[in-house]
């Protein structure tokens, strides 16, 4: 059980650090007021599929979905 529990915390770990990494690297919004009247809904703002910041949005929520599953099964752990 305190292995399972170790290997657990150290890919909790890993990421840890891969979600913050990822974070780090995505670009801020930077719409401003803009955004709320429309002004960033232009032609180049439409094909967004498939940019950096698209799959660094995407890989964020999946890392942050492991994370929270992670941190889960540690505590599950930490009760028995």
């Amino acid at each position: 059980m305190d292995t399972l529990k170790l290997i657990l915390l150290i890919f909790q770990m890993i990421s840890c650090v891969v979600l913050t990494v990822v974070i780090i690297l995505q670009n801020g919004a930077e719409d401003g007021l803009g955004a709320i009247a429309g002004g960033s809904d232009t032609y180049l703002g439409k094909g967004k599929a498939g940019t950096l910041d698209a799959k660094l949005s995407r890989l964020t929520k999946w890392v942050a979905a492991v994370f929270v599953l992670l941190t889960l099964f540690v505590a599950l752990l930490g009760s028995l």
